[in-house]
């Protein structure tokens, strides 16, 4: 069994040692832009950090496999039987990385099974580390020091974290359907897997996620979403699953509180 105490000090370590590589590109005037088969950007520094994430997980857990952004595609074939490994986005982000508005992340998730158990999520800009796990807790790192954090209890008005990109349309539909239901309801907006850990330390209570992203978008702050008392699922309220055929997530839900308090916002999601 996988001590996920031991884990979660030298996996923040190589988290921040990816970001200060990310921050070396960063404060340079040519990022190395390349752009990818489907025509999403890659950089020097996604490819620095995935090269140091890689090869430290690989020195401190040889028998767990990596799959990164990164590291091309690995056959469903040859990973639909892991019993656990671990999903890498090295620079979630990469156009904010390239607009240079400093909401990137380092995204590294344990996942057993079909779950997220262990997660770490490091914003090289700030400084700023959201890790957890199961039986371990989540907290958020700043300056060096390590704090507790908790989803909280819902009150009014609700606070909604949303893409600056993506799902316009619908989101705005849950928005006005929530404040028809419950009250006053506020918008915050961020870039990467913030969003999810904005819900965990207690800072939103809602983050629908009603656009396209991949496991490796999602799959460390799920992992402290979940330590610190929230929920991540699909539309129909089912727990989001990882290591599925298609590395595509469904639209998904990052909530605060129990399915239960939530459940009242079905029709204005459905279909």
């Amino acid at each position: 069994m996988t001590d996920f105490n031991t884990l979660l000090n030298p996996l923040a370590e190589i988290a921040r040692d990816a970001g200060k590589a990310i921050l070396d590109v960063y404060e340079r005037d040519d990022h190395g832009v390349e752009t990818k088969d489907d025509k999403s950007p890659i950089t020097e520094a996604d490819k620095a950090a995935h090269d140091i994430i890689e090869a430290r997980l690989k020195a401190l857990t040889p028998d767990i496999p990596v799959y990164s952004e990164e590291s091309g595609d690995i056959a469903y074939a040859d990973r639909k039987d892991w019993p656990q490994f671990w999903l890498v986005d090295p620079l979630d982000g990469t156009k904010e990385f390239i607009k240079r508005n400093g909401e990137f992340t380092v995204n590294i998730a344990l996942i057993q099974g079909d779950t997220p158990v262990l997660g770490v999520v490091h914003v090289p800009v700030t400084g700023v580390t959201y890790l957890g796990g199961e039986g371990v807790g989540a907290f958020k790192e700043v300056a060096g020091e390590r704090q507790p954090i908790r989803c909280r209890e819902r009150t009014t008005p609700v606070v909604m974290v949303a893409s600056r990109s993506h799902g316009g349309e619908a989101v705005e539909k849950l928005e006005a359907f929530i404040r028809e239901e419950i009250g006053e309801v506020e918008r915050a907006s961020m870039g990467s897997s913030l969003k999810l850990c904005l819900v965990a330390e207690g800072s939103a209570d809602i983050y629908p996620r009603l656009a396209p992203t991949s496991e490796w978008d999602t799959a460390a702050a799920h992992a402290v979403v979940t330590a610190a008392g929230g929920v991540v699922t699909n539309t129909a309220f089912e727990p989001l699953q990882y290591n599925k055929e298609d590395i595509l997530n469904p639209f998904f839900l990052v909530l605060g509180q129990s399915v239960e308090e939530w459940r009242f916002i079905a029709p204005a999601i459905a279909g």
